[in-house]
């Protein structure tokens, strides 16, 4: 075996309402976390003041100084479009709400190729990377002329970066002509969109502890598909045994495009199409009532938080706190980066932070509970046990940040200043057990940090490229 000890960090979270563990409390102290490179899990958590077990028999291989880091679980991002980084901060969709912002985006976004995904995606895991995180869930539904291969292209970049990844077979069935959001060059037939759906599963879906790519089913949204297709994809997704994932609730334009098309709101219509059970977790959940929230609670049902993007689009604030107090697991999403304009879940932490406390008051949303969000709520979401923890078993997927510079000049206590103080990003990111940030700087599978320049230079042709047409 080869572990690694990880040692005296300045804090290590561990999950609200747990002491830190293995953190150490003067200068010189011992402590840390023990990793097991051959399995890629944590095999020991090392008291204040303590050695690993057997230290002194040579058990430890490598020891790596945290005594200038605060070191959380990977943080998991719960709902991302990757390929959108290449339409960030466009003038004409800049100032525009949901629907608007969508109907300018289209066209321009069916002008896809695979070689702008490739970079698109590539540019979206290597920035969440380098924020901390180590999973990350990409909702992609877009499949112009020539990208039937577009989820076989994410699962190469996820590969070659080394990074777990939740990659949903997206889907828009409902065009303009029939009363849908989407013009018809973006929308393909069911039969296509499920026969491509149990290809990507029986292909690339991984299951057990340490799963590299999963794959789930994830139709758009209720103005972009149609009711059977919904309940084609419930029904094939209980089928192979995989997540649902979807839009729901983002904005009040949805709920009233629902009442009058199906004569319900979202929640009854999600009901109606088998989608209310814990196989499903939706992106944003802005706008429920009273009643749909102790339902969605009572179904197990979990919802990704986007802040940023819900404040960028003016769609409102989630109501996170009285969601996950009546059972749904609460994880966080930076959302596409057409309606976040970043890929960094530490920052995505900050703001949930916030804009939660705008809601529920300073002393309901604690930065420890946001930090939950980010992992073991994050992880939930996904219907993963194995990460988003830091405890003897999880997976080794771990950040480490540095609170120095300025920003954090004059701070007292390590996690609230993780949180408050504004981090960036994280120094050292670990997945599996295998270094994936080092100093701050993305490092590919093969062991090679990414040339960046190039990486930008490309990106940014094709962005220029696909909104000029």
């Amino acid at each position: 075996m080869s572990r690694i000890w990880l040692r005296n960090p300045l804090a290590v979270h561990l999950g609200g309402g747990t002491e830190p563990s293995g953190a150490g409390t003067e200068p010189d102290a011992a402590g840390g976390l023990v990793v097991d490179t051959d399995t890629g899990t944590i095999v020991e958590l090392v008291p204040s003041g303590g050695e690993p077990e057997g230290f002194g028999a040579g058990a430890i291989d490598e020891v790596v100084d945290a005594s200038e880091h605060v070191i959380t679980p990977g943080l998991i991002n719960t709902h991302h479009h990757f390929y959108q980084t290449l339409t960030r901060a466009w003038a004409p969709v800049a100032d525009l709400p949901l629907f608007g912002w969508l109907q300018n985006l289209y066209p321009v976004w069916a002008r896809l190729t695979p070689k702008a995904l490739d970079l698109a995606t590539t540019v979206a895991m290597a920035e969440l990377l380098e924020s901390g995180c180590t999973t990350a869930a990409d909702h992609h539904y877009l499949f112009p002329t020539g990208m039937d291969d577009a989820i076989d292209i994410q699962v190469d970049v996820a590969r070659r970066l080394g990074m777990r990844a939740m990659l949903t077979r997206g889907s828009m069935s409902l065009g303009e002509k029939d009363g849908g959001l989407p013009p018809q060059q973006t929308v393909q037939d069911a039969e296509v969109i499920l026969a491509d759906s149990r290809r990507l599963v029986e292909t690339y879906h991984e299951r057990g502890a340490g799963a590299q790519i999963q794959i789930g089913l994830a139709p758009c949204s209720p103005f972009s598909v149609t009711t059977d297709l919904m309940r084609e994809s419930a029904a094939l997704a209980n089928e192979l045994d995989v997540r649902l994932h979807t839009h729901l609730a983002e904005t009040l334009d949805e709920e009233d495009f629902c009442r009058e098309r199906f004569g319900l709101r979202t929640v009854d219509y999600l009901d109606s199409v088998g989608w209310l059970s814990d196989r499903t977790w939706l992106a944003h959940g802005v706008h429920f009532d009273d009643e749909e929230i102790v339902r969605l609670g009572a179904a197990g049902v979990s919802v990704a938080h986007c802040p940023t993007s819900n404040m960028r689009l003016a769609s409102g604030i989630a109501r996170a706190v009285e969601l996950e107090d009546a059972g749904v697991a609460v994880g966080l999403g930076v959302d596409g980066s057409a309606s976040n304009d970043a890929s960094n879940l530490i920052r995505e932490v900050r703001q949930a932070l916030y804009i939660q406390r705008l809601r529920y008051g300073a002393e309901a949303v604690t930065c420890d509970r946001v930090l939950d969000w980010a992992t073991r709520g994050s992880a939930a979401a996904l219907g993963r046990t194995d990460i988003g923890r830091i405890a003897v078993g999880a997976q080794a997927d771990l950040a480490l940040f540095r609170l120095d510079g300025l920003a954090f000049s004059g701070s007292h206590d390590p996690i609230p200043a993780l949180v408050l103080c504004g981090a960036e990003r994280a120094d050292r990111v670990m997945i599996a057990g295998d270094w994936r940030v080092i100093d701050g700087n993305a490092i590919g599978a093969d062991g090679q940090a990414l040339d960046k320049e190039a990486l930008i230079a490309a990106h940014q042709e094709e962005a220029r490229r696909l909104v000029a047409g």
